[in-house]
């Protein structure tokens, strides 16, 4: 992956993103878009790149459960007894059903149908963080964040996001936003100059 480039320098993931060993992937991401709302060097300057890379190494880690299995199997702590994802409480009952309304509690989804929920569902971001650059998404969980916003605090959604039917308007300007932001070394999508040269080469 991307981040494959990035050391962590020694450092464990989980301490690199401050959480426990035992947490649940929700909290895994909420740490880092809180630690990238504050490293990212779009907000932190030049002085935030050294602690941003770190930060992208952990994450691009433990994003992913079976990448997060195998490293820990790699710290050799695998298998790990994980927190249960946290549970919300049902809508209290309706007043005339029963004198004392009871609480609820919903059966929690699978991790990565957590994730899912998370990525996919309107305005499940919350509000932009500021400092837009860029378009603006009119969809999905970052609806009203600008591609440069979302960049600094999620980039792993605008790469899934540029191989959707409804990201692929916008496929050319997030892979230059994830160069320009560091996420990439490299463009993936060819740049107007290269595609003429191919087009003229092939005429030769």
């Amino acid at each position: 992956m991307a981040n494959d480039r990035w050391d962590l320098s020694g450092d464990n993931a989980y301490s690199v993103l401050g959480v426990r060993q035992d947490v649940d992937d929700a909290d895994i991401a909420a740490a880092y878009r809180s630690l990238a709302r504050v490293y990212h060097p779009d907000v932190a300057g030049e002085s935030g790149h050294a602690r941003m890379s770190r930060i992208n190494a952990a994450w691009d880690r433990l994003r992913d459960p079976r990448r997060r299995d195998d490293y820990d199997r790699e710290l050799g702590i695998y298998p790990v007894r994980r927190a249960p994802p946290r549970r919300e409480p049902a809508k209290r009952a309706l007043s005339g059903s029963s004198t004392h309304a009871q609480t609820q509690t919903a059966p929690a989804p699978t991790s990565w149908l957590a994730d899912r929920y998370r990525r996919d569902g309107t305005g499940g971001a919350g509000p932009p963080p500021g400092r837009p650059s860029g378009s603006v998404l009119q969809f999905g969980r970052h609806v009203g964040w600008s591609i440069g916003e979302v960049a600094r605090v999620d980039p792993g959604y605008l790469e899934w996001l540029e191989h959707r039917r409804e990201g692929a308007h916008f496929a050319d300007e997030i892979d230059e936003t994830l160069v320009r932001t560091g996420y990439r070394s490299v463009p993936r999508r060819p740049r107007p100059r290269q595609e003429k040269s191919r087009r003229s080469w092939r005429r030769r």
